[in-house]
């Protein structure tokens, strides 16, 4: 699956579950992940999408940590099934990286 196809059902599965998946973009700040997820009662996390098995580049991971150690909840997500967990997460203000 291509991640404009991903990004396009995630958007869809945050909308469902009544938040809202912003297309995140940064001028002069290349890197930073695609999406700011919002989900009801303040949840707030940053969503980096792949395609299946790939990983952030090394400046994505880098705006990945620097997102971390301000507090904020990053996820990075490459598989369809793992949608719910990215929601669960950021509901839960986990900040693991990946989801596996």
């Amino acid at each position: 699956m291509l991640e404009r196809e991903l990004e396009e059902k995630f958007r869809r599965r945050v909308k469902a579950a009544g938040g809202k998946a912003y297309k995140f973009v940064s001028p002069g700040n290349d890197g930073v992940p695609d999406r700011l997820v919002v989900l009801p009662g303040g949840r707030i996390g940053f969503v980096e999408l792949k395609q299946k098995g790939q990983r952030p580049t090394a400046l994505q991971q880098k705006r990945i940590l620097e997102l971390r150690s301000l507090g904020c909840v990053v996820m990075v997500l490459d598989r369809l099934e793992d949608m719910d967990t990215v929601l669960e997460r950021i509901r839960e203000g986990r900040r693991e990286i990946h989801t596996a």
